[in-house]
Order: C-alpha cells, then structure tokens, then sequence
C-alpha cells in the first residue's frame, strides 16, 4: 500500500510505503505536479472517551456484543483507530453486562480489538452535587470500592486502563493509589472537591483530568475553585472537549496557553446519541435532548450537557482553527500524546512504524477538514487512497 500526501507536520510531500502493519518507507515526493492538491498524512487518531454511537451506549442495560461492534465501527471513518468505550455511572448489573459484551466483541472481530485500546470507567465514584454530576444518575453514584472495581476489570479482561473519580469520594484516595499501583491511569472529574482533596489525589497518583472545564456547577466561586487548581497542577492533563458547544474559544485559549499544546488532549466525548437526529430520547433513569445544532443536553433545560454530539474529526477540526493550537498539535492532541500517557506506541512517519494514518482533505475557502481515507495497522478502514 502506498500514500501520497503531504505530512501533517512538515508539509513535505511524501510517499509512505506501508507493508503488513508497518511503515516500510517514507520517500520525498519529488514529482508531484500539483502539491497543493495533495491530502494531509496524519497519524489517525486515539480518542479514550466515546461513550456510543446512533443511539447505543456502552453502559445500557441489555448490551449485546453485536450492538458494541455496531456502536465502533463508524469511528473509522471520524479517523479514530485506537479508542476508549467510556461506561458512565450506572448499577453494577449494567456496567459488569457493558465491559462483558465489550470484551466478547473484542475477542469476536480482530478489527475491534485493535479499536479497542482500554476500556474508560468514568463513575460511579463521583460527586452528587447537581452540576457536578453532570448526567450521571444520583441513584448510582456511590463510595468508591475496589472489590467492586475489580470484577468489572475482570468482565473487561483486564481492559479498564482509566478511571474518572471524584477525589472528595469516600474512598477515593485509597482508591486511587491501589488503580495507580495497578497501572491503571486515574483522571479527576465530576467533582466539587476542595483544593486540598485535589492535592491529596495527586500525591496519590492522579495524573489527568477529565473533560476540564465542564463536569461543574453553573456558578462558582471566583477562586479558589476546582477548575483553577487542577489548571495550576503541573501533574495534571486536561482533556479538552473542542466540539464548540463544551467550551468556548477563549477558556480552550487560557487552558492551552497554561498548560502547552504538549500537556493537552482532545477528547469528543461522543455520547450514545451522536449519530442521531434532534429530538428527545427517553434513556434510561434520564431523559435526553439532541438540539437542532447538535447539542445534546438533559431534556428540559439548555445548561448541562449529556456528552457531545460531535465526532473526534469534528473536535480536532474546531480546534485547528485555533492560532494558540493549529492543525498539527490538535492532531497531536487526539492522536500519539494520548499514546504517550498510556505508554502505547506512537505513529510516527519512520520505518517500522505502526501503519494507522489517516489522510485529511483540507479546504481552506470552505473551512473544513475532510476524511478521506483511514488505515488501521496497515489495512484501509474508510474512504479510499488517493494517488
């Protein structure tokens, strides 16, 4: 297989030769006659928090493997070829039947174990505070408790590499340390956790925070607050939901300029929903609303949001058009700097690489980002090559 293109960052025109799962070469185009009308090479994407797709999600009740496998696949074509399927808050039935189903797709269909990266337990070890707690349901939140924990890895297969808690939990240091010692990455979120409980999660091992910025009460004190002490954490990165909707323009500006491009990660934090069309969807323990710009909120009110609508191309897209950000680190942003926490491979336009490329169709007059085609482990996933 051969790509032509210009890399996403050098913009040199290049042709990689990819043989079986790996970069065979990586050759300067000398004779393209019109570079400009070249794709964008980029490695693909590696998005560790989508919690479904066209109206399924990973934690409901009933899951079947058959309905994860259709819930991943239309990620290949939003240019995401390593992922986490998130389980959110929920009883211990559902989310043990979700990581359950998810492992037998994954033992199913070899496309999706490679997909599936780790599995993201985001709950039920959060705040209860309205705002907070987002759309994660009161009735299931509670203490967290590692005996529980560990049945659910073992229905994963040992698939849970991240975990969202509330550090202000009753039991959520010691937690937090045993996840740690486990090689399990712990992430702060969904919390109303005083600056000292911050700080006590940290010293425990916490390393990243979870949907920064939102998972919060409508109205705050100016300081100190939540939001500014995980910011001024060096020991912590955010990941940022760049969709539009999540956060505006300016705060993604502060938070990136605080912490570097180098210390960020872009999430789409898809919900089970994104897919669907506008409209009031009556999931279970809570009712959701699809808006017509694609917005997907708790029915009834406009403030708190239930997950993105939006897709990872989507959010690295918006968050390209950024000066304080640009086209390369947001690709970085949702591809190899969530490789590098997790200790996974990066991609990397060298022989021997791991082949997962994704080539991007930009139009600067239109302001859009494009995909063309996908390439995960050496075989094309979406769209078609381009020569």
């Amino acid at each position: 297989m051969e790509l032509h293109g210009k890399r996403y960052d050098t913009g040199q025109p290049v042709q990689v030769t990819i043989e079986g799962e790996r970069v065979k070469s990586v050759t300067p185009l000398e004779d393209a006659h019109d570079p400009e009308s070249l794709p964008i090479i980029a490695p693909a994407f590696y998005d560790l928090q989508i919690n479904g797709h066209g109206g399924i999600w990973f934690g409901q009740p009933g899951l079947i493997p058959e309905q994860v496998l259709t819930a991943l696949k239309p990620h290949f074509g939003f240019g995401v070829t390593r992922m986490f399927p998130t389980l959110i808050t929920n009883s211990d039935e559902n989310l043990l039947n979700g990581f359950t189903s998810i492992r037998q797709a994954c033992e199913q269909e070899p496309w999706a174990d490679r997909l599936v990266a780790g599995c993201h337990l985001e709950g039920p070890y959060l705040s209860g505070e309205d705002g907070p707690r987002g759309a994660h349901p009161l009735e299931h939140i509670r203490p967290a408790n590692w005996d529980e924990f560990q049945r659910w890895q073992e229905a994963s297969g040992g698939r849970i590499r991240l975990v969202t808690i509330a550090p202000e939990t009753e039991g959520a240091i010691d937690f937090i340390k045993r996840a740690v010692d486990a090689g399990i990455v712990m992430s702060i979120g969904h919390t109303a956790a005083e600056p000292d409980d911050i700080q006590r999660a940290v010293d425990a091992g916490a390393t990243m925070s979870t949907h920064l910025g939102n998972g919060a009460h409508g109205t705050i004190r100016r300081h100190p607050n939540y939001i500014w002490e995980q910011l001024a954490e060096d020991r912590l990165m955010p990941g940022l939901i760049t969709d539009s909707h999540h956060l505006p323009a300016s705060v993604v500006k502060c938070m990136v300029r605080v912490k570097g491009t180098e210390n960020c990660i872009i999430t789409c934090d898809a919900s089970g929903l994104a897919g669907c069309p506008p409209g009031i969807y009556h999931e279970p323990g809570l009712d959701v609303e699809v808006l017509e710009d694609g917005k997907v909120v708790v029915a009834g009110q406009r403030q708190y949001l239930a997950g993105s609508g939006a897709s990872t191309l989507d959010c690295v897209a918006w968050a390209s058009k950024l000066p304080d950000i640009g086209l390369r680190a947001a690709c970085d942003m949702a591809g190899n700097q969530v490789a590098k926490v997790f200790g996974d491979e990066e991609v990397l336009f060298e022989p021997g690489n791991l082949a997962d490329f994704i080539c991007l169709e930009i139009s600067e007059s239109k302001g859009t980002i494009r995909m063309n085609s996908t390439i995960s482990h050496g075989e094309l996933c979406y769209g078609e090559l381009t020569h």
